[in-house]
């Protein structure tokens, strides 16, 4: 029998799961946990049936690509977890692949947990209804979300968001430079995303955006670093013609967030990073026509990126879709550089954010954790 089931989407899901998992293990060294994990759970100590990567699509067109293999991974996933009848499972982010489980789960006398709420604040509120059928208790990340769980009869706590406890309230700006051998002079860091086809998306269009910045600063230096090796040759392909002094790397988005004078920025958790981090950004997204057109007749906030929607307001200017050019990403990143007391005011409002969400989340998810693994 294993004491924690747990199924992680993709690599950012697996970053907050790692967290938690060390929290437990440190009271209950002997846990046995298993699923569906990327690499820094399994370092914790999570036994991988399936890699994390799998789940990670994104967008109506490319989820119904993917959709037999997941529907397959979910079936065999789910024939596990009833036969071994963990104490309890713990759903990371993933929600259209989690709530089917954790609704199976549940109903099997299972109690499921789930970490990250999805965004019914900002589309698709209609799925608190699927939400109050899957889940035991739920785990949010974010202040303004505990009171709609609350409203809606959901056993829910607030929790904090475990990378505001691991990025310093002060980020080492020197220290990063000098760790990824950058010169003086503006640097800017390049984040298209995780996913493959968020690289395939964002990449050169970052890339062009950062020609026309060097333009204007000749000293201006680029970090972009690279979430996989997959990602990295996807952008070596999107760089022929141009000529960047650009740092590639392997991973280290921390470092090169930390680094940056400002950042160019994928909407998803990056963002929040970057606020976290203290940068001023520029968000962009670009999805297929057709998903962007389902996603605007369901949107409910007019912002999507974290940092925006946490500050009620376009505290960072957001290009998405047809408005992302790299020469409107370009003026924007150097309307960031051109003004330092507007500079001063977004980190001002970082610095608040972070406050908020630094709650030792990892240790507030082991303690509402520990009801379900008494004896474990």
């Amino acid at each position: 029998m294993i004491d924690l089931g747990v199924v992680a989407g993709e690599a950012s899901g697996d970053l907050l799961g790692a967290h938690f998992i060390a929290a437990l293990k440190q009271t209950r060294p002997n846990l046995r946990a298993a699923g569906i994990a990327g690499p820094r759970m399994v370092e914790a100590g999570v036994e991988a049936i399936y890699p994390s990567e799998k789940l990670a699509v994104n967008g109506y067109v490319e989820v119904l690509r993917h959709l037999p293999e997941l529907l397959w991974i979910r079936s065999r996933i789910t024939r596990h977890f009833l036969r071994e009848r963990p104490r309890v499972f713990v759903g990371i982010d993933a929600p259209d692949f989690n709530f089917t489980l954790e609704a199976k789960l549940k109903q099997a006398g299972i109690p499921t947990v789930h970490f990250v709420s999805p965004s019914i604040w900002a589309w698709r509120p209609e799925r608190i209804h699927r939400i109050r059928q899957a889940v035991s208790h739920m785990l949010v990340v974010f202040p303004f979300e505990e009171q709609i769980y609350r409203e809606a009869g959901i056993p829910v706590s607030y929790v904090g968001h475990p990378l505001a406890d691991v990025i310093p309230l002060e980020p080492d700006t020197a220290a990063a430079r000098t760790e990824l051998g950058l010169a003086s002079g503006p640097v800017i860091a390049l984040l298209p995303g995780s996913r493959l086809s968020e690289v395939t998306r964002h990449a050169r269009l970052m890339l062009e955006a950062a020609v026309r910045i060097r333009q204007r600063h000749p000293d201006a230096q680029f970090v972009l670093p690279a979430a996989s090796e997959a990602a990295a040759r996807l952008i070596r392909q999107a760089m022929p013609g141009l000529e960047l002094p650009l740092h590639l790397l392997a991973g280290q988005s921390h470092t090169a967030l930390a680094a940056c004078d400002v950042a160019l920025v994928a909407s998803g958790t990056a963002t929040l990073e970057a606020a976290l981090y203290k940068k001023p950004m520029v968000i962009t997204y670009r999805v297929p026509a057709l998903t962007a057109y389902l996603m605007r007749k369901k949107a409910l906030l007019p912002w999507i990126g974290l940092p925006n929607i946490l500050g009620r307001d376009f505290v960072v200017p957001e290009r998405v879709q047809e408005d992302a050019t790299p020469e409107n990403l370009a003026n924007d990143a150097l309307a960031w550089l051109d003004d330092a007391p507007r500079r001063e005011a977004a980190i001002e409002t970082f610095r608040a954010m972070h406050l908020s969400l630094r709650q030792d989340a990892s240790a507030r998810i082991a303690e509402a954790l520990g009801p379900y693994l008494e004896g474990a």
